[in-house]
């Protein structure tokens, strides 16, 4: 399976991207599915879809809804709450990917 690259984008691209990254890693790495990561900001996001051109996006923040690519939400990975749910919809979405 060819590695799936995710974006992950929060307020300053610091402390919460770094948890949810990890956590993306997790559950790709659980689901045999290579993946490759990167961080922004949310106000990056547009110009780092350009660069990294990324298969899914997860963030912790508002981010543009008219990017022509799947977003999930990254809070259930802070809070705990609702994690099996966007688990597998990342999961299902990097298998479509």
């Amino acid at each position: 399976m060819e590695e799936k690259r995710v974006l992950i984008a929060c307020g300053t691209s610091i402390a919460t991207a770094t948890v949810v990254a990890e956590k993306v890693k997790e559950i790709a790495q659980k689901a045999g599915i290579p993946v490759k990561v990167a961080q922004c900001k949310a106000a990056e996001v547009k110009g780092r879809i350009e660069t990294f051109r990324p298969h899914i996006i997860v963030a912790t923040t508002l981010v543009p809804k008219d990017l022509g690519i799947p977003v999930f939400n990254g809070i259930p990975f802070l809070s705990g709450v609702g994690v099996e749910a966007v688990e597998a919809q990342i999961v299902e979405a990097l298998k479509k990917a």
